[in-house]
């Protein structure tokens, strides 16, 4: 019988791509440039450029615009070509299209919590609110290229190689609300196993079964 110190949930194997795509996620939230790189080169070969270009840019939201913009320049490097000339969805210029947009993917992160969610953050600030849904939600984490659940699971990535424990727990939520099995989620944080510590993954485990049993 597995103990409450190593409690886990099954893992269900990731398809390859997913794997490689959420390790590059992680490994651009905390890692070193260099370790970055070598994900990154570890990965060209089974990974849809487009998906990598998405993660990269929705980075920002989770490890700060210094780090977005050398992962791009590194990507640009390995991938070897140059990006796009342009980009629609960046130039959309109607800020209630955003606010919706936000508003309804944020909600199925989120799920019964949503409203506490923003009660919350209002409560911090109105500003943060106002950004988390229109720029994070709405112009980010809902632009097309990746499906939800695919950015959710690269969010869990991130917040747990950064160690955002608090922000693990709610996206760790957030990819099943998105439609990952806790089995895939587990297998996320399988996939990080040489980016974090130990003691690190078999805490994030352990959240993850609570989170998967509430």
């Amino acid at each position: 019988m597995t103990s409450g110190a190593e409690a886990r949930t099954n893992v269900a194997p990731l398809e390859a791509g997913l794997r490689k795509l959420v390790r590059i996620a992680g490994a651009i939230a905390g890692s070193p440039e260099g370790q970055v790189r070598a994900v990154m080169s570890d990965a060209i070969d089974e990974v849809d450029p487009v998906a990598v270009e998405e993660i990269i840019l929705q980075s920002y939201l989770f490890a700060g615009f210094p780090r977005a913009l050398n992962a791009a320049r590194t990507w640009r490097a390995i991938f070897g070509r140059p990006a796009p000339p342009e980009d629609a969805e960046a130039s959309v210029g109607d800020l209630g299209f955003w606010r919706a947009r936000g508003e309804e993917t944020c909600a199925i992160v989120y799920g019964d919590h949503y409203e506490k969610l923003r009660r919350n953050i209002r409560e911090l600030h109105p500003a943060l609110d106002e950004w988390m849904i229109v720029d994070g939600y709405g112009k980010v984490l809902s632009r097309p290229g990746v499906d939800l659940r695919t950015r959710e699971l690269c969010v869990v990535a991130a917040c747990a190689v950064s160690g955002q424990q608090r922000q693990l727990h709610s996206h760790l939520r957030g990819a099943l609300n998105a439609g990952s099995s806790a089995g895939e989620v587990g297998a996320v944080l399988d996939a990080l196993s040489d980016l974090i510590s130990r003691d690190d993954l078999v805490r994030y485990r352990q959240l993850l079964h609570k989170v998967a049993v509430e």
